[in-house]
């Protein structure tokens, strides 16, 4: 069973790759075949999936920063919370929004299957209007 340090730190290097803009770096923290679904939305299956889907948004948001807010953790089960901030390249307008992420970990201490939310809608708001 891991340790809720161990898991904080895998949450803690998870950010880091984020603000990084480390496709790979983010993947890593998954095990190869992980499922990852946004917000009940098409799963993504593995690094490569994954990869793609952080490259898209660090293409979007070049200054993109991920902040880690807080987490729970109970025996191989972590949420954390999150803020995104950053500048959307082609309309420059700014977005902040919060989310957060459920994590099931396997022996290995990577993540097996992760839910991702975030209000969506608020979101695409921001794009389309000065919030």
């Amino acid at each position: 069973m891991p340790t809720p340090d161990a898991i904080q730190d895998l949450i803690t290097k998870h950010i880091d790759a984020w603000c990084a803009k480390s496709p790979e770096g983010v993947a890593a923290s998954y095990s190869d075949d992980a499922v990852f679904s946004i917000n009940r939305g098409d799963p993504m299956i593995g690094h490569a999936d994954i990869g793609e889907m952080v490259k898209g948004f660090c293409d979007e948001f070049p200054d993109l920063v991920l902040r880690f807010d807080h987490s729970f953790i109970a025996g191989d089960h972590a949420v954390y919370v999150w803020t995104f901030t950053g500048t959307h390249a082609e309309s420059g307008k700014k977005v902040a929004f919060q989310g957060w992420e459920e994590w099931d970990l396997d022996e290995n201490l990577k993540v097996k299957s992760s839910l991702g939310w975030f209000d969506a809608d608020y979101y695409e708001r921001q794009l389309r209007e000065d919030i």
